[in-house]
């Protein structure tokens, strides 16, 4: 991640074809299944009357701020792992490095659908466990978070600066990918790095 990045291009990360078919993921596609999954689960609460409307917007927009925190968290000490081991670097340098060498890489912008699902229901079993049947609107709320995350992180790399309320979001991230990586953690929102203290 010391290198200027590539301004165009990508990188290959396995020899194997369908390992590396895998790791390319058109944005459209998590946006849509998580869309998706997102009304399904409200739908259940809904259909099933785990909750009254009050409950599931709370239990729904927590969700989404929970995940706000969930991807400051994993930004900040998964994907800048400190580089104290060979390990910590291939780690870091596979999970986020790759795209601090190639942001303009639209097909890296997001997890690949199959992993994302899965890791999305081993969440929808957690909440579930720790909050009975209102872990489905919360889950439902978690998974909107991802999505606004995926599209804001792809809007900051695939257009020019919006001329809209997005900018702010756009500066924010470019900040962090060509001024300051070890600050302007927050994608989806900068508010946990008003909070721990890392804006630029």
């Amino acid at each position: 991640m010391e290198n200027k990045p590539h301004t165009k291009g990508s990188k290959r990360m396995f020899k194997n074809s369908f390992l590396e078919k895998l790791t390319h993921t058109h944005i459209s596609i998590p946006l849509t299944i998580f869309s998706i999954y997102a009304v399904a689960l409200l739908y259940w609460s809904y259909d099933n009357q785990y909750l009254n409307f009050i409950s599931t917007v709370l239990m729904f927009l927590s969700g989404i701020l929970l995940f706000t925190l969930t991807e400051y968290l994993m930004h900040r000490y998964l994907f800048h792992l400190p580089p104290t081991s060979e390990f910590n670097k291939k780690v870091a340098y596979t999970v986020h490095g790759i795209h601090h060498d190639y942001p303009k890489d639209k097909d890296r912008l997001a997890m690949p659908p199959v992993l994302s699902i899965v890791l999305a229901t081993l969440f929808l079993l957690l909440f579930k466990s720790l909050m009975g049947n209102a872990g489905f609107a919360f889950t439902a709320g978690f998974v909107v978070g991802y999505s606004a995350y995926l599209w804001v992180h792809y809007m900051v790399h695939a257009f020019t600066v919006p001329k809209n309320f997005f900018k702010v979001l756009w500066v924010h991230h470019g900040i962090h990918h060509y001024k300051s990586p070890d600050k302007a953690f927050g994608v989806s929102s900068p508010l946990w790095d008003y909070v721990f203290r890392t804006m630029p």
